[in-house]
């Protein structure tokens, strides 16, 4: 029997969330499952396209949840291939193969990108073809659209990001659409969806902010920026982007609605949820919806929480950690590493040996085993980066790229930047990006669409093709994408493998 879920939109009647999930900044998502709808009875009313809505904002968290897998998630896949990540769970195939660069088709964090990614935009196809049928506030309607071309655009950018030319489907497909087996389309017909879906979400309505964590016009603005970074890149290199990319995210910068927490404590205080320097972020809520992620991250079987299984999943490379400057506040003990920790079930002090990731420890679900901190997908200080990058790129070295720079430099306790010429300042961006945003999926993004890759070693930066990482595998043109599914291609075979896979 040929697979056919991954563009049957029926999976929105699987998926369903209850109306009003996010009427409160405390209500979150449940998935109601009620097989008597079809995509024929249901959007008769203001409730249904709500619900809807609410589908594609609980569809993020398969980004953070398990793959069925043990410590495997899907955001780990654009860790190991940086090179900065390390496991201690040897079982874990996926993600060691992925670490040593030899993966295969058959990887299954390629299948359950490109699923997830494909469902998630059959929803949001659904809901732009059908919501402005109903009979509902005017406002309200615009709003909605506006968030389902924000979510189809942010799963458009991960495929393209993740895969290249990819099958471009932007209404309802059923089992008798010519499109239920299409061919891959090119990459540039792709961003122009992207760019399209995401300037008509900008102009929908959306709130400046909001600390429910429903979608505001921040959050559609720092996305239209990192798209329009990324297509200034390789391998579209249209430069005029970057000026583009450069006013949009000046447009976030000046709006006033965005800063950076005082503390880096700040990103793991949950009163903070969808405030401060969190322009996007993932929904949860202990239960409701619980998090894997901090869990993830531990020391693994250390004994320091309440954790049943405390993973060791992902784990910094010292060579990264090694890499960042005399002094920098985010290396010392308990900012985003830490290398021991007063054990909640024996109150004395665990020492680890070595550094592990502190940046999204959860104190209270150390005592709990439950934590509800959220993923963000959109952070300021990426912002202030994307500026600084694109208008160096755009025109040179400016007052104000380097006060967006140097913002970030001053909180972890760094000399302000200064003076430098064009290709001094362009890597000393890089780097901050580098150090700032370690293992927020942010990375291995910005190595392909530069085709750079920071030398831990000495601090410069080196051809993508040819670099070594710290364990030794070197990179090849191979992994400027990833392998098309090997169950994919079998079912449609329309579409083509990438080369090297």
């Amino acid at each position: 029997m040929k697979y056919q879920s991954k563009y049957n939109p029926l999976f929105f009647i699987l998926l369903l969330v209850i109306p009003g999930a996010f009427s409160g900044c405390k209500k979150y998502l449940d998935e109601d499952n009620r097989s008597n709808y079809t995509q024929e009875n249901y959007f008769q009313t203001a409730d249904q396209a709500q619900a809807a809505i609410n589908n594609l904002y609980a569809s993020l968290r398969t980004i953070t949840d398990g793959t069925g897998t043990y410590a495997e998630s899907p955001y780990m896949m654009l860790e190991f291939p940086t090179g900065l990540a390390n496991t201690e769970v040897g079982q874990s195939q996926y993600n060691n193969t992925l670490r040593t660069l030899s993966a295969n088709s058959d990887n299954n964090y390629f299948y359950v990108w490109w699923t997830n990614s494909y469902n998630a935009i059959a929803n949001a196809n659904l809901a732009i073809e059908r919501i402005p049928g109903i009979n509902m506030d005017a406002a309200t309607k615009k709003r909605m659209l506006g968030e389902a071309a924000f979510f189809r655009a942010f799963y458009y950018f991960h495929l393209v990001r993740i895969y290249g030319d990819v099958p471009l489907l932007l209404k309802p497909i059923n089992a008798s659409s010519p499109e239920l087996y299409p061919e891959r389309a090119p990459l540039a017909s792709v961003y122009d969806a992207i760019v399209s879906d995401l300037t008509t979400a900008e102009t929908s309505g959306l709130p400046t902010a909001d600390v429910s964590g429903k979608l505001n016009v921040g959050a559609v603005k720092s996305l239209l920026a990192s798209v329009y970074l990324t297509m200034a890149g390789y391998p579209l290199q249209k430069k005029e982007n970057y000026q583009k990319a450069a006013d949009k995210a000046n447009e976030v910068i000046t709006s006033g609605a965005y800063r950076l927490f005082p503390t880096y404590a700040g990103l793991r205080n949950k009163a903070n949820k969808n405030l401060g320097e969190f322009i996007f972020q993932s929904q949860y809520q202990v239960g409701i919806n619980t998090s894997s992620v901090n869990q993830a991250f531990l020391p693994r079987a250390r004994k320091i929480t309440k954790f049943s299984d405390e993973v060791g999943a992902v784990t910094p490379a010292p060579e990264f950690y090694n890499s960042y400057e005399a002094g920098d506040l985010r290396t010392q003990e308990q900012q985003f590493f830490f290398s021991n920790y007063v054990s909640v079930l024996s109150g004395q002090t665990v020492n680890f040996g070595s550094q592990y990731i502190f940046k999204f420890f959860d104190t209270e679900a150390a005592t709990t085993a439950q934590s509800d901190l959220n993923w963000t997908f959109i952070r300021y200080p990426e912002v202030l980066l994307i500026y600084a990058e694109a208008s160096n790129e755009a025109g040179g070295p400016t007052q104000a790229a380097y006060d967006a720079v140097n913002l970030i430099r001053t909180r972890a306790q760094l000399p302000n930047l200064t003076g430098l010429s064009q290709a001094t300042f362009r890597q000393a961006i890089w780097r901050e990006k580098y150090h700032e945003l370690a293992y927020e999926n942010k990375v291995w993004f910005d190595m392909i669409r530069t085709r750079q890759v920071y030398n831990l070693a000495n601090g410069t930066f080196d051809n993508f093709v040819g670099h070594a990482l710290p364990a030794g595998q070197v990179l090849t043109d191979k992994y400027l994408l990833f392998a098309i599914p090997t169950r994919e291609i079998n079912n449609n075979k329309k579409l083509t493998q990438n080369a090297g896979w």
